[in-house]
């Protein structure tokens, strides 16, 4: 993880997402989970399931997240020392 963008959701994260995938930097959108069923199985688990979230798991594979349940969970944040 290089960077958070820390946006509200509906405030442009799908064209933030986008623009950042253009410059090489793979972006996890809360969109992926939709795509991914282990994403959505961790998500699951973690938000209703109270089971703890192996937050360099979910985020392996990509260099940035937005919006903000992505980008803003205080355990996810200090998970990775590169976020800036």
């Amino acid at each position: 993880m290089q960077l958070i963008g820390a946006g509200f959701p509906r405030t442009g994260t799908p064209s933030t997402q986008a623009a950042l995938i253009r410059l090489g930097l793979p972006c996890y959108h809360m969109a992926e989970v939709a795509s991914h069923e282990a994403h959505t199985n961790a998500w699951y688990d973690f938000l209703v399931a109270g089971r703890p979230m192996d937050w360099r798991k979910l985020f392996a594979d990509y260099d940035v997240r937005v919006p903000a349940i992505a980008a803003r969970t205080e355990k996810a944040v200090g998970a990775d020392p590169r976020v800036v």
